[in-house]
């Protein structure tokens, strides 16, 4: 692909999550020029491991300017400072844009992943249509964002929308204690070995990981598809507080487990449906993303050029 100019229109999206960075290039249409990532090194400094990154990306991405950095976190949106991060501590200490404007040049719009995940499917994935929407995304952590009149509401201080802490029992138990990749392999580990059927049996019990479980769901093992479907009936009950609170438009899944869309979908549907209030419930759309593994790193880019 021939290097894109400062004034082509084209517009560069950053995502920075525990174990990797991943970037897109879209044009003014919202289609996907180019994409790249790189492993993160979770034992070493991660802004300089962003500031290499930006660098290697010019000569596939091309000279630019300006680029939306989409983060696991609390956003101040004042400052855009990172507040707090549950999983990568250190993006809260100074002012992690301003060392990467430093070192790179690049003015960065910074966004929480989750926010910007659900802009990117506003304007362009399964959201495309609607005024509010609910985002939800299922990965390392559980997040969420709202979508209110066509903007991302973000609070009194930016911090609205962290869907994982909302408590699913009376014990509160929060949601991402049940529904984040690591939790639903350390379930999948706590009844390994009360099915002798699954595929997963075949497999280093100490080894497994959330892609095996999807792998072997979209296979149709059974205990996998019931691990996933439990996972569902946990993300469901969240959703009908949602649900029954803001009656919103349209709620969107999105995340790594999402590659078995089927079968949690039927989980987040059957136990939403249980708990919300009928017209409500029949009243919102609750669909899969459209983006995938893009979907933060597209809505940071289209961000980038909003504010």
């Amino acid at each position: 692909m021939a290097p894109t100019s400062l004034n082509s229109g084209n517009l560069v999206g950053i995502e920075a999550s525990n174990v990797a960075l991943r970037a897109v290039l879209i044009d003014p249409e919202g289609s996907v020029l180019a994409v790249d990532e790189a492993l993160v090194d979770g034992g070493g400094d991660r802004v300089p491991q962003i500031i290499d990154f930006i660098g290697r990306l010019r000569p596939n991405f091309g000279e630019f300017s300006s680029a939306g950095l989409a983060l696991p976190g609390l956003i101040e949106r004042a400052s855009q400072r990172v507040a707090y991060s549950a999983h990568i501590p250190e993006h809260a200490r100074g002012d992690l844009a301003d060392e990467i404007r430093v070192a790179t040049g690049i003015i960065l719009t910074v966004e929480n992943d989750a926010n910007a995940a659900a802009f990117g499917e506003l304007r362009l994935g399964s959201g495309r249509g609607s005024k509010n929407l609910c985002y939800a995304t299922l990965g390392e952590g559980v997040g969420g964002a709202f979508i209110i009149g066509g903007e991302i509401w973000r609070g009194s201080a930016g911090f609205a929308g962290e869907f994982g802490y909302v408590t699913i029992n009376s014990d509160g138990m929060r949601l991402e204690e049940v529904a984040s990749t690591a939790n639903i392999v350390r379930r999948t580990r706590q009844r390994f070995h009360q099915d002798h059927t699954s595929s997963l049996g075949r497999l280093d019990e100490q080894r497994i990981t959330i892609a095996d479980i999807v792998s072997a769901a979209e296979r149709g093992d059974d205990f996998a598809q019931m691990m996933l479907q439990r996972t569902g009936t946990y993300v469901g009950t969240a959703i009908a507080i949602v649900i029954n609170l803001f009656n919103i438009e349209r709620i969107v899944i999105g995340g790594e487990i999402m590659r078995a869309a089927d079968v949690v979908l039927d989980g987040i549907i059957r136990r939403a449906r249980e708990l919300s209030f009928a017209p409500s419930f029949n009243s919102t759309k609750i669909v899969a993303g459209d983006l995938g593994e893009n979907a933060a790193a597209i809505g940071a880019a289209l961000l980038s050029n909003e504010i």
